[in-house]
């Protein structure tokens, strides 16, 4: 899942978020907390459950992974699905042999040592398709005396179901851009792809009908080069029952507005995930199950005010083609192209930061394949 160790950040940010002094309260630490975080879902994908212990209070921040596990999804005919172990505390389901249905039920269960942790049974719920997702130009900056301006873009989507099937709904996306660099270098178109990391939920039990209508998802400002070339972004809708709509509102709460000393803490998250030989340990995390909609939509557009990240790039010149001057020097070398005449310049130019003439220093420079070129 995209929300990948979110509970071990909110465990952080609840103990030192708003705090001058940090203060790490007296705990019983023999034994760390097991988070568990996965989702499996109607799709011909491999599903990944990602086990791993929380680390003590006041402690950095990062997932420590719990190997040799077994783990298996049951279905509701009780017939077992045994998960495959890699990376470490990562187990993906074979996609050749499994994959979710509507309407079916999965309990998640989870034998480490001689601990064992088994999941309440999830229903598979239907989602509806996402009926549109679409951008607004913002102006961020009217246009001053010299007629410059500075642009963004908002997202929305819209969805309904009228079978009022799927009441509460949650999302997530994946962005993906084109950045290009200013000079003809071998790498000089790359693409960069970044997950969601905020928390997307809506519940629409209460207005009667389950519909959404002009869901902000995200603002894009110029203060990235995301719109400058092309952008891209695939929204994936998921369906949730009312329990588990609950958890993803209270770790939103905690992540949002952490910090006040009567803020729900992550402790009081309810997990679905129960230890078979202490009902009272606590478990973080949850096992989801959903059937999922997906849409994907391109933004090539003019945008004003785009920041230009290059200014600082060239360091020297070398006329003709000699090479440079110092051997062993640390430094990059690109031709530039006369734009005007479209002739190659008689003279090269010296940078000592490798991302002027090398994009795959922030990015890829290979094409994803949904790309339109």
């Amino acid at each position: 899942m995209r929300s990948r160790y979110l509970v071990i950040l909110v465990i952080s940010l609840a103990v030192t978020g708003g705090c001058i002094t940090e203060f790490i309260p007296d705990t019983d630490e023999s034994t760390n907390i097991l988070v568990v975080e996965g989702i499996i879902t109607d799709q011909h994908r491999t599903n990944k459950i990602r086990i791993s212990r929380s680390l003590p209070l006041g402690k950095f921040v990062s997932p420590k992974p719990v190997k040799g596990c077994l783990v298996n999804i049951i279905d509701e005919n009780g017939v077992s699905h045994r998960l495959r172990e890699y990376p470490t505390g990562t187990y993906s389901t074979d996609s050749t042999i499994f994959r979710g249905r509507v309407g079916g039920k999965y309990t998640l269960r989870i034998v480490t040592g001689n601990l064992t942790y088994v999941s309440s049974e999830m229903e598979m719920l239907p989602v509806p398709p996402i009926d549109s997702l679409y951008y607004i130009k913002d102006v961020l900056v009217a246009s001053d005396v010299f007629g410059k301006s500075e642009e963004g873009c908002s997202i929305f989507l819209n969805t309904f179901d009228p079978e009022k099937r799927c009441l509460f709904y949650r999302w997530d996306y994946t962005e993906t851009w084109e950045f290009r660099l200013p000079y003809a270098v071998p790498n000089n178109r790359c693409w960069i792809t970044e997950p969601c990391n905020r928390i997307h939920i809506r519940n629409t039990s209460i207005y009667g009908q389950a519909k959404v209508t002009n869901y902000p998802l995200l603002s894009i400002t110029n203060a990235t080069d995301r719109l400058k070339e092309k952008y891209s972004i695939i929204v994936y809708q998921y369906s949730l029952n009312a329990d588990e709509y609950n958890y993803w509102e209270k770790l939103k709460n905690v992540s949002d507005n952490v910090g006040g000393l009567y803020d729900v803490t992550p402790m009081a998250i309810s997990s679905n995930i129960r230890s078979q030989n202490n009902p009272d340990e606590i478990v973080l995390g949850y096992f989801s199950v959903s059937a999922v909609a997906q849409k994907r939509i391109f933004i090539k557009e003019r945008f004003e005010g785009m920041p230009y990240l290059y200014n600082n790039c060239a360091a020297d010149t070398i006329f003709g083609g000699s090479n440079v001057p110092i051997p062993g020097l640390n430094a990059w070398v690109w031709v530039i192209e006369d734009q005007s005449s479209n002739i190659l310049s008689p003279f090269r130019v010296i940078t000592y930061a490798r991302d002027c003439a090398d994009c795959t220093t922030r990015g890829s420079a290979v094409m994803p394949s949904f790309w339109e070129d």
